[in-house]
């Protein structure tokens, strides 16, 4: 893959998990977020700073992305947390699963984009 084609997929998959971090748990807590944390049972408050949390650590998991997008590792984490995520959802609140811009073709997308890098970085490594 070209250099720029490169750079684009890295900015994708890494403001993705920024944008997913900030604005529906950081800037607000968007509604769907407070629903899915409370799938798990815990208080409103409880609730809240595992939202907080969770969209710091999407923040800085972008962060790594776009810093470490050639570690294949990275990709892999990425992989398996959207898989992961995509599961929890299937089980917790499966409705999601077909509504506009659903989990589905989101986390597939990001995934196929990592696919895409890592296939790039094994390319690097056999030249």
């Amino acid at each position: 893959m070209n250099k720029g084609a490169t750079q684009i997929v890295r900015y994708i998959l890494g403001l993705s998990w920024i944008y997913q971090g900030f604005f529906p748990k950081l800037l607000t807590i968007a509604p769907l977020e407070r629903q899915l944390t409370a799938t798990m049972g815990f208080s409103v408050e409880t609730s809240t700073l595992i939202t907080r949390g969770a969209g710091i650590s999407e923040i800085i998991f972008g962060v790594l992305l776009i810093a470490f997008y050639q570690n294949k590792t990275i990709h892999l984490l990425n992989i398996a947390v959207l898989l992961g995520l995509l599961v929890y959802v299937a089980f917790m609140m499966p409705v999601l699963l077909i509504e506009a811009f659903n989990p589905v073709t989101t986390n597939l997308a990001l995934i196929g984009l990592s696919v895409v890098l890592l296939s790039d970085i094994d390319r690097h490594v056999k030249h």
